[in-house]
């Protein structure tokens, strides 16, 4: 990214320059990504690819002022803080459903060094999750207010993070790069076990809760309050809502798409 590429980043999140690559700083990006940045998996329902290079992160991102899923905002994120002067890596994790542990590379989150010696595991793509960067080698109780969170460590090396008591995903340690993703982005718009392929999502942090549509179903959830939920009336409903509340602007309303097997592979 170029300085010019940068700005513009930095202009969609709402955020300053910052003058260093300090751990201030990095909380500050992270709360400002969430609240101007939705999880949404719109594109898989649409038909559209999913590509896990780092100019067509941007592209959807930054110019087309659209959101995604953990791969997109992570993967975006971390072109953002590297030229920013930050030390960043990329981690796979699965991503726990119950009991169960999804597949490898299920999810993207970040290791992030800063200039001031923080160590931070940040992550703007899980949706509901912490507004702020957690200690990455803090193994107690990390208060966020989206909750309280604690990243343990296994006997195997793994780190298991935590939200309020429950398992979230499963963290391997190891450096990857963008590509080594492509499989996970893959399976998550394709396989009918796939949650994004059975469900419309589209989420964001705000400054007083929480807001997700998810097809003409409305949620408003309040800091410590209980949902509100509005069934939207009509298709310019919709549309007016993933404009004023997600900043997406889109010419139709997305439908659920239906997998279908192609050649014994089953496709969007």
């Amino acid at each position: 990214m170029d300085t010019s590429r940068t700005d513009a980043y930095l202009l969609r999140i709402g955020a300053e320059r910052p003058a260093a690559p300090t751990s201030a700083a990095l909380r500050d990006l992270h709360l400002a990504h969430l609240r101007t940045v939705p999880f949404e998996n719109l594109a898989i329902h649409a038909g559209e690819e999913v590509d896990l290079v780092e100019e067509d992160l941007l592209t959807k991102v930054v110019d087309g002022r659209r959101g995604g899923f953990c791969y997109e905002l992570n993967g975006a994120f971390a072109a953002l803080l590297t030229s920013l002067g930050f030390e960043v890596e990329m981690l796979q994790a699965g991503v726990y459903q119950g009991d169960r542990l999804g597949i490898p590379y299920d999810h993207m989150a970040l290791r992030v060094r800063t200039a001031d010696g923080g160590d931070w595991l940040a992550d703007v793509g899980f949706g509901k999750h912490s507004h702020y960067p957690l200690a990455f080698g803090e193994r107690g109780d990390q208060s966020d207010p989206g909750g309280t969170f604690r990243v343990a460590e296994t006997p195997d090396g793994d780190l298991r993070v935590l939200m309020g008591g429950e398992p979230q995903y499963l963290l391997d340690p190891r450096p990857r790069a963008l590509a080594d993703f492509t499989g996970g982005a893959w399976y998550h718009r394709t396989s009918p076990k796939s949650h994004f392929t059975r469900s419309l999502v589209c989420s964001i942090l705000t400054e007083t809760g929480r807001a997700t549509l998810s097809g003409s179903r409305l949620t408003v959830t309040p800091h410590g309050g209980e949902p509100q939920v509005t069934e939207l009336a009509t298709d310019a409903d919709v549309l007016e809502a993933y404009a004023t509340r997600f900043g997406i602007a889109l010419d139709a309303v997305p439908r659920l798409a239906t997998p279908v097997r192609v050649g014994g592979v089953l496709a969007t």
